[in-house]
C-alpha cells in the first residue's frame, strides 16, 4: 500500500504500485497503450511529440534556487503561484484515474542516491521508468522514502492564455518543492532528462560533475567517458563487447571516480542492425520499450529503417540486458575522454587529440551538425553547439560545470580526443558517412594506448593534434581535405564551419583566459 497524499494526491483511482514488468506489461497491452513486437519488446506511439520539447521546460523561480539558476533561453522562470496552478490543476485531473507508481533510485554511488517516486496514467510510462531508474529490492521498497516526485499527466493539456505556458505542453521543475511535472505530451524521454536536470541543479553543489556522456570499463578497468549529442554515436561506441558498459547517457565524476545516474539505456533506433550493434539489438526483449518504432502489421518484425512517424526512434532497457554491463554502475577515475561530433560539413578529423586548453574550448561549444530537411533536392548541414554536450538540462551557469571538469583533469590526467562520426569525403549529400568499423577502430587504438607512439600533426584550421597513422584505418582517412574531390569546396566549408565555432564562442569569450580563447578554429 503507497499513500500519495505527501505528492498531494486525494482520491485517484487504483494505485498500481512497483509492478513487475511482466504486469506491467499486461496492464499495457490490455489497456490499449502499447502492442508487443515479435522480439518480445512493448512498443508504444507518443502522437504528436516525438521527441523533447525543450521551449516548454520551465524552472520555478523559487528561493533559494532561483538565485543560483542561469535563467535564460534554456531555463524559462515560471512564478510560483502559476506553478501552483497547473499543479492544482494536475492534482485534479488524476482523481479517479489509475495511477501507476514507480520508485527507484537515480546515482548508483549510494552517498548520492535520489530517491525518486514516479506517477504517470500510462502504464508503459512506468515500464519505462523502471528500465531507466536503479531498482530497490523487494527488501528495499518498504522503506523507501521519495525525496522527488515525477508526475507525468500525459493527456492533461495547458491552456497557454490560462496556464501561463508557450503550449498545452509543460514540463515544469520546482527544486524547493521537489516536483516535477509533465503534461500534454506522452513522450517517455520528458521523465529520463527531467531526472538529469535536477541532479544537474543538485551534484556541482556536493562536488560532483554531472556528464551527458557514456561510459564503460576496459579490460585493464581503465574507465573512458563518451561525450556527444543525440546521434552522435554515444550509446553505439560504449556498446563495445570488448569492454565493460556502465551506462550509456548520463553519469557523475566524484572524488572517488565515475558512477552512473541511471539504471538503464535509452537508445536511439533508427537504421539499427545486428550486425552494426548486436548489444543494443539483442537488448530489445521482453521488458525493454520501444517508441515510435514502425511495426509489420502482419509479423510485428520492427522495421529500424522507417522514419515516417519519426527519425528519433527508440529503445529503452535495463542496463543488465547488455551481455557485458558492469552492474554496480561504477567505475574509476577516466584515463581517456572522448568528444563526439557528428560532422555534417565533412571537415572535422576523424580522430584528433586535445590540448587542455582545446578540452575547454570544445567542451563549451558542445558541437555536432544536423541535417536540414529536404527543399527540391538540395540539404544543407546545419551547426548544432549545446553547452557542455548538455545545454538543454544545465539549470546553473555553464561555467561551474567547465570548472568542475577543468579541475578533475588537472588530478587525474585524462586524454581528450575528438571523434567524429560524421561525413568524409564532402558533406552530406556529396561525401559519405565515416565507416562505423573505421570509428570504432579509431575509438580502440584511443583507448588502447596504441596511438602513444604515433607522430601527432596540428590541424591548419582546428588546430587539434591528428595521428599521421591509426591501426585498422587507412591513412587518407585521417586528413579531411585529402579525401574531398574538390579541395577548394573543402577550403570553404572548413572556413565555413570555423566562422560558426568562433560566433557561437562569442558568449564565453569575455569569461574565460585568453589561451581558452585561442584554442579554437582558426578563421
Amino acid at each position: 500500500m503507497i499513500d500519495l497524499r505527501g505528492q498531494g494526491i486525494i482520491n485517484p483511482g487504483a494505485i498500481h504500485a512497483n509492478l513487475s514488468r511482466a504486469t506491467l506489461v499486461e496492464h499495457a497491452v490490455t489497456r490499449g497503450e502499447a502492442i508487443l513486437a515479435d522480439t518480445g519488446a512493448l512498443v508504444a506511439y507518443t502522437g504528436t511529440h516525438t521527441g523533447r520539447s525543450p521551449q516548454d521546460r520551465y524552472i520555478v523561480a523559487e528561493s533559494p534556487s532561483k538565485d543560483q539558476v542561469f535563467w535564460g533561453a534554456v531555463n524559462r522562470p515560471m512564478e510560483p503561484g502559476v506553478f501552483q496552478r497547473l499543479l492544482d490543476k494536475a492534482h485534479a485531473y488524476v482523481q479517479g484515474r489509475d495511477l501507476f507508481v514507480f520508485d527507484g533510485w537515480a546515482c548508483a554511488d549510494p552517498r548520492y542516491r535520489l530517491p525518486v517516486r514516479v506517477l504517470a496514467e500510462k502504464a508503459w510510462h512506468a515500464l519505462f521508468a523502471r528500465c531507466l531508474l536503479l531498482r530497490p529490492s523487494a527488501q528495499e521498497l518498504p522503506t523507501f522514502q521519495p525525496q522527488f516526485t515525477v508526475l507525468h499527466a500525459a493527456g492533461l493539456l495547458a491552456d497557454p492564455q490560462r496556464d501561463g505556458t508557450r503550449s498545452d505542453v509543460f514540463i515544469l521543475l520546482s527544486f524547493e518543492r521537489r516536483t516535477v511535472l509533465i503534461g500534454g505530451t506522452h513522450y517517455a524521454g520528458e521523465i529520463k532528462k527531467a531526472v538529469f536536470s535536477v541532479l544537474n541543479y543538485l551534484l556541482p553543489q556536493q562536488g560532483v560533475l554531472p556528464m551527458h556522456c557514456a561510459a564503460n570499463i576496459g579490460p585493464g578497468g581503465d574507465t573512458a567517458l563518451f561525450f556527444g549529442l543525440s546521434g552522435t554515436g554515444k550509446t553505439t561506441l560504449s556498446a563495445d563487447p570488448h569492454r565493460r558498459l556502465i551506462g550509456d547517457d548520463e553519469h557523475g565524476w566524484s572524488d572517488d571516480g565515475v558512477f552512473n545516474i541511471e539504471g538503464g539505456c535509452y537508445a536511439k533506433t533508427i537504421r539499427l542492425s545486428r550486425a552494426g550493434e548486436p548489444q543494443i539489438w539483442n537488448a530489445i526483449r521482453f521488458g525493454a520499450v520501444l517508441e515510435n518504432v514502425v511495426l509489420d502489421p502482419v509479423t510485428r518484425l520492427p522495421d529500424y529503417d522507417a522514419e515516417r512517424l519519426t527519425e528519433n526512434t527508440r529503445a529503452a532497457y535495463p542496463i543488465e540486458y547488455i551481455d557485458n554491463a558492469e552492474l554496480s554502475g561504477r567505475g574509476g577515475h577516466p584515463s581517456n575522454l572522448v568528444f563526439l561530433a557528428c560532422d555534417a560539413f565533412g571537415v572535422l578529423p576523424p580522430v584528433s587529440r586535445l590540448t587542455t586548453e582545446q578540452v575547454m574550448y570544445y567542451f563549451l561549444s558542445g558541437y555536432t551538425a544536423k541535417v536540414a530537411g529536404t527543399e527540391t533536392g538540395v540539404t544543407d548541414p546545419q551547426a548544432t553547439f549545446s553547452t557542455c554536450f548538455a545545454a538543454p538540462f544545465l539549470p546553473l551557469d555553464p561555467a561551474r560545470y567547465a570548472e568542475l571538469l577543468a579541475a578533475k583533469l588537472q588530478v587525474h590526467g585524462a586524454v581528450v580526443w575528438l571523434v567524429n562520426t560524421g561525413w568524409t569525403g564532402g558533406g552530406y549529400g556529396v561525401g559519405g558517412r565515416i565507416k562505423l568499423v573505421y570509428t570504432r577502430a579509431m575509438v580502440n587504438a584511443a583507448l588502447g594506448g596504441l596511438l602513444a607512439g604515433v607522430p601527432f600533426a596540428p590541424d591548419p584550421v582546428f588546430g587539434v593534434l591528428v595521428p599521421q597513422s591509426c591501426p585498422g584505418v587507412p591513412a587518407e582517412l585521417l586528413q579531411p581535405r585529402g579525401t574531398w574531390k574538390d579541395p577548394a569546396e573543402y577550403d570553404r566549408q572548413v572556413r565555413r564551419l570555423a566562422g560558426l565555432f568562433a560566433k557561437n564562442f562569442e558568449k564565453y569569450a569575455a569569461r574565460l583566459p585568453e589561451a581558452v580563447r585561442r584554442a579554437g578554429p582558426r578563421v
